[in-house]
């Protein structure tokens, strides 16, 4: 049910939500141009050091549904606090950690604490906004998903150079610390007490089963392909049939006892969601994939700095925050929107393959010719939520906020393992590696223009 709120009060219930899902998305990124320096500090192979960056992602994708059920179980509120104490006590052991081990593990931990906290974000947007509201809402969330991934690479950059009191590396999780604590004592002023009443009791066994399905397909697309796609990546992908069709029997089976399963059946079985996730998982893999790849082909290929391949996303982030104060003042032909920003998007990828063929490399001209793609992903990914969440009753507002956040980490995760696999196979021709891959996104992209489509008729 839609809580009433005044203004002022959303305002502050928006600014920390976010401040939480920015702080879950920095960590997503900061540790990759961190490695080399944690490795060589910690004495820690190469395999270590990629659980390091992988860990944190695999435990946030796996935990993402079960995150945002426990939200219902528990009320939003509840499970965001607990899932910020959790992260940023992480981030304190992550930051102190005396080996590899004690860090791998306090990644692993950490990216539970964000898979608990981060779907209670699009629950309390749900919650407590609706019409063009939301809309406006869900141009900063989408603001925070996509500024905290470049801040992250950024301040890793910028952190690890500034080598602050020879702590090297570590400033980039002990930052979370006192961010956390204030973020903490915000949200026990701010977030509105979760009402009382009869709560869901959690799907234990849905949870392992889907758990399961989601750890099989994680795991061989973060690692398979660094790793030339091993025989144990390939057996991991297809026992996630086997246990996709596990969950899909103990889901049915719940529901027909009359308890409430992992994931409400009225959410999948709603056509507009399905389309919508599609769509969203189309754009949201395309973003991943150019976030890594553009980093290869500039640090890699171009023998660009870290902060250099950080800043050259400015732009796009730029531009991808321009739509979420455009959109809500549109007339009612936004209802296109979704599919038009799919196509902008696409456009974008296109005019970055001219340039390159062309005989382009860097630069200024590219960077600005990333906006249009940012300008593109910012009007379909606030669009897109908007449709996907206003096509069902705020009752499922926990189940929509899981299924959207695993279904971009999925997204992401295959747009990684594929461009980072063909831009592996090229890397002796940069430009012609990253031009390959930006003709894939653009694929990517109409397809999910095609959703859109099918979502918005």
């Amino acid at each position: 049910m839609h809580v009433e709120t005044r203004p002022a009060n959303r305002a502050a219930i928006l600014t920390v939500l976010l401040t939480g899902q920015f702080m879950a998305n920095i960590d997503t990124a900061v540790a990759n141009i961190a490695g080399p320096s944690i490795g060589a500090d910690l004495h820690a192979s190469a395999g270590a050091v990629g659980l390091v960056v992988s860990g944190y992602v695999v435990a946030f994708a796996v935990l993402l549904i079960t995150g945002a059920r426990l939200g219902s179980s528990l009320g939003y509120r509840t499970t965001f606090l607990l899932g910020l104490t959790v992260f940023t006590a992480a981030s304190l052991a992550c930051g102190l950690a005396p080996n590899i081990v004690t860090l791998v593990v306090a990644r692993f931990v950490q990216g539970a604490g964000a898979a608990l906290m981060v779907p209670q974000v699009l629950s309390g947007i749900q919650l407590h906004f609706q019409g063009r509201d939301r809309l406006k809402a869900l141009g900063y969330f989408s603001i925070a998903l996509s500024g905290g991934a470049v801040a992250g690479q950024v301040l890793g950059g910028v952190l690890i150079a500034a080598d602050l009191f020879g702590t090297g590396w570590r400033p980039i999780f002990l930052v979370n610390v006192p961010i956390g604590i204030a973020l903490a004592v915000a949200a026990r002023r701010v977030l509105p007490a979760d009402p009382d009443g009869h709560r869901d009791r959690l799907d234990l066994l849905g949870v392992l089963t889907l758990s399961a399905t989601v750890l099989l397909v994680i795991v061989p697309l973060l690692l398979g392909s660094e790793r030339g796609w091993p025989t144990w990546s390939w057996l991991c992908l297809v026992l996630s049939l086997p246990a996709l069709a596990l969950f899909e029997y103990g889901e049915r089976r719940t529901a027909a006892r009359g308890g409430r399963p992992l994931i409400a059946r009225q959410v999948l079985r709603n056509p507009s969601v399905r389309s919508g996730l599609l769509a969203h998982g189309c754009t949201s893999g395309t973003y991943f994939a150019l976030l890594f790849v553009l980093a290869l082909y500039l640090q890699d290929g171009l023998h660009k700095g870290p902060a250099y391949s950080g800043f050259a996303m400015v732009v796009w982030v730029a531009a991808f925050g321009l739509a979420g104060p455009i959109l809500p003042r549109l007339p009612r032909g936004v209802r296109w929107m979704p599919v038009i920003g799919c196509l902008v998007l696409a456009v974008g990828y296109l005019s970055v393959l001219a340039y390159l063929l062309l005989g382009g490399r860097s630069g200024p001209l590219l960077f600005a010719l990333l906006g249009v793609g940012g300008l593109g992903l910012g009007i379909s990914a606030n669009t897109l939520i908007g449709a996907i969440t206003s096509s069902t009753t705020p009752q499922y507002a926990a189940d929509l906020s899981g299924v959207v956040a695993t279904n971009a980490q999925l997204g992401g995760a295959l747009g990684v393992a594929l461009a980072g696999s063909t831009y592996a196979a090229l890397a002796t021709d940069p430009g012609r590696a990253l031009s390959v891959v930006l003709a894939g996104l653009i694929v990517l992209a109409l397809v999910g223009a095609g959703a859109a489509q099918r979502l918005v008729r």
